[in-house]
């Protein structure tokens, strides 16, 4: 296989260096040339014809962000990784550079002691969202042999029958890689209240997902905080899991409450999805409806078991319109998705069948 060429844009000489010393050390990826601001880059790109940029945010000459929006205004698609820091700051711009058109994002590494420990952060966080992206690129990559694209593993899915209409007390929503601007178009398309809450898992550090339920608010009609943990649930808000936290469901006196707990990661990380549906179907049995959006990995999919079984409803994005069509690809190629959404009809078919579920005067409680 051709080996992924990378593009490391970057102002610092030493950062520069160690990525492309992480990088390099793994024979599928080949660092191509390196770009100290975002004015550079454009030339480089020009040159070297990259299939993926890693970016710093904050460059003298031309910032990461400006960068991204140059890129894409001028027509490249090549997928591109911002490097962030674990910082307000930091994390208000990544979600501006995301919002421009950058793909995913890695934290830099921070109090790691050594240059080794430096790159082993480096290259966990980075190495296997450069081939997943890349991999996804190529795969939907045009092919020339009878005017034939390639066959998408969606051709694979068998989709459940849909249950019928029953009521639902709650809406719950996973997403990972993709999923800040995944959220931002589902949660824009909510122009009403929803008669149920909402609660949700995207997989982001500590300071970001606070940022990320700001940005939320106010795009729709629904109300979004990121978890405190003793909110008792209420229809047309959601709440979205902190960052290194699980998020889970107790009865308080008055009905449902948030908790956040640090039990060690499940699937890999925390908070997680599987964790969040679990907790929902002990609170709610199968009266829910569950939906699983863009994400790397496999997270969800055994919550989404749980509900099924419990017979609850699940919609999964499609591949096409995912950056990384892990988390919602195990869900459905394992036979656990009623429905296969584009992002765009994330929104209204969820809205549809929340307000069908509530025919004959039914209420959330």
């Amino acid at each position: 296989m051709t080996a992924i060429r990378v593009l490391v844009v970057d102002d610092s000489a030493v950062v520069r260096k160690l990525v492309t010393d992480c990088l390099s050390a793994d024979p599928e990826i080949e660092v191509v040339g390196t770009a100290p601001n975002g004015k550079v880059a454009q030339a480089r790109v020009d040159e070297h014809g990259p299939d993926l940029i890693t970016m710093d945010i904050e460059m003298p000459v031309m910032d990461g962000i400006e960068a991204v929006r140059t890129l894409r205004r001028s027509g490249h698609r090549e997928p591109i990784i911002m490097f962030s820091t674990l910082t307000e700051r930091g994390a208000s711009a990544t979600l501006d550079a995301l919002a421009a058109g950058a793909t995913d994002y890695v934290t830099k590494p921070s109090n790691t002691g050594s240059l080794a420990a430096s790159m082993a952060e480096v290259g966990r966080e980075l190495i296997p969202r450069i081939k997943a992206l890349v991999g996804r690129r190529r795969a939907f990559a045009p092919v020339p042999a009878q005017g034939q694209g390639p066959k998408s593993a969606a051709g694979k899915v068998a989709l459940r029958a849909e249950p019928p209409a029953r009521p639902v007390r709650a809406l719950l929503i996973g997403s990972s890689t993709g999923g800040p601007e995944a959220l931002s178009k589902v949660f824009k398309g909510f122009v009403a209240p929803l008669p149920v809450p909402v609660l949700m898992v995207q997989h982001m550090p500590p300071v970001f997902t606070a940022q990320l339920a700001q940005r939320l608010d106010g795009l729709g009609a629904v109300r979004v905080h990121e978890a405190k943990g003793g909110e008792t649930l209420l229809p047309g808000h959601a709440y979205l899991a902190p960052g290194n936290y699980h998020l889970v469901l107790r009865r308080g006196v008055s009905g449902f409450v948030t908790e956040l707990n640090q039990d060690p990661p499940v699937s890999y990380t925390r908070p997680s999805v599987d964790v969040l549906f679990r907790s929902a179907v002990k609170a709610f049995g199968g009266q829910m409806l569950g939906v699983v959006l863009t994400g790397m990995g496999a997270d969800g999919r055994t919550g989404c078991q749980d509900l099924v079984t419990a017979g609850g409803t699940v919609y999964v994005q499609d591949e096409a319109t995912s950056v990384v069509w892990g988390m919602p690809g195990a869900v459905a190629q394992a036979g656990l998705a009623h429905r296969v959404l584009p992002i765009a009809e994330v929104a209204g078919t969820v809205a549809r069948r929340l307000t069908a579920s509530m025919a004959g005067g039914a209420a959330w409680h």
